[in-house]
């Protein structure tokens, strides 16, 4: 992988680069939408491709590994061969479903031993074995097991988290030099940073992480339930120690302003339910705000959904027609609102990247959270 830094405004830490992989062109600051189970919620992936037009999608590895298993995904080719997409994934490790499975896991120094949520089955994810699935599924970037710990969170159990999650990281550094790609392309691997909302621990687990020298890092356990401007506290403490020459990835992140937010601190990559969960509960995310659809105010309006026309849905439906498929919970209303968010979603970041480019980011980017803050 190689990542190349173009631009940095001036009035903020927001940067625009390239990140290159053997699966293509990733240009940052980059929306990754959440593809769980070898498929983005809802979406072909024709229109993935060619309405919503992501360089990489994200896949899930507890999912995954639990259903099809590692076993048909090697039978296929590996994930891009079976859920036909030549464009660049990335893998989460588990570490947040561990934590999601609170009342159904266990945690020790040697992994996670944990419930499935489908049929109660044992199973125990380690830092060795996380990275054998990883390579079995054949993600272009895979992610460092870790523990993301809950919000709000006792320091003692932050700082013993922490320092487990490093010690686990080094576990899967070792671990992956002897497992090599089973595709016949690279993987990276991204570490993680952990901490919880204290900024000693961040400050030590950015240091940690940054001098492991991987090719990208990423910030997890932020978007967990805390308030945003803790989130945006953590997020500054550790951009300014992760080192500027290698992306940044800021995990589950999060509402369009959230994003915005988090790109004038210096982060490159995001992804998040949030566009398509919301989409099915039909919330619309705008330039303008976001509308919800299902309320009667939209019953009789026969204007399109979005006159930005990001994707096809936006013109050629009105929002008292997709009003209608949700007030008689037909599905193509959920699917017609996931195209929208996501089509929003990837031209917010690509906005941002043109504004970082073109020098008046701060500017913009200020106009934007205003807009984006109403409720239509």
């Amino acid at each position: 992988m190689k990542f190349d830094l173009l631009s940095t405004d001036a009035g903020s830490k927001a940067r625009a680069g390239t990140i290159t992989t053997d699966h293509g062109k990733i240009e940052t600051p980059i929306f990754m939408p959440v593809g769980t189970v070898a498929s983005v919620k809802g979406v072909h992936q024709r229109e993935l491709k060619e309405e919503i037009n992501p360089d990489i999608i994200l896949g899930n590895t507890y999912h995954l590994y639990l259903r099809p298993q590692t076993e048909i995904l090697k039978k296929a080719g590996g994930l891009h061969k079976f859920m036909n997409w030549d464009r660049n994934i990335l893998t989460d490790s588990g570490g947040y479903q561990v934590y999601s499975l609170s009342d159904r896991r266990k945690i020790k120094e040697e992994g996670v031993k944990f419930k499935s949520h489908i049929d109660g089955s044992y199973h125990t994810f380690t830092p060795e074995n996380v990275m054998e699935i990883q390579r079995a599924i054949g993600a272009d970037i895979i992610m460092a097991f870790d523990e993301c710990t809950p919000y709000p969170c006792d320091y003692k159990y932050a700082k013993r988290s922490m320092h487990m999650t490093h010690r686990w990281l080094d576990r899967c550094v070792n671990h992956l030099e002897k497992v090599d790609p089973f595709y016949g392309f690279d993987q990276t691997l991204f570490p993680i940073v952990q901490g919880s909302t204290y900024k000693d621990l961040r400050k030590q687990s950015a240091e940690y992480i940054a001098s492991v020298g991987a090719e990208g890092n990423a910030i997890g356990g932020l978007s967990v339930g805390e308030p945003a401007e803790e989130m945006y506290a953590m997020t500054e403490v550790v951009t300014e120690i992760l080192p500027e020459d290698k992306p940044r990835y800021l995990m589950g992140v999060g509402t369009p302003i959230n994003i915005l937010e988090n790109i004038a601190l210096g982060v490159d990559m995001f992804d998040c339910v949030m566009p398509t969960r919301n989409a099915r509960n039909g919330m619309l995310f705008t330039a303008h705000g976001t509308i919800n659809i299902k309320n009667k105010k939209w019953e009789d309006d026969f204007s399109p959904i979005d006159e930005m026309g990001i994707t096809f849905v936006d013109t050629e439906y009105s929002k008292a027609y997709v009003r209608h498929l949700f007030s008689v919970n037909e599905l193509l209303g959920k699917q017609i609102a996931t195209i929208h968010n996501l089509g929003f979603y990837m031209w917010l970041v690509r906005e941002a990247r043109k504004h970082i480019l073109a020098g008046d980011f701060t500017t913009w980017k200020n106009m934007m959270v205003k807009q984006m803050d109403k409720r239509l």
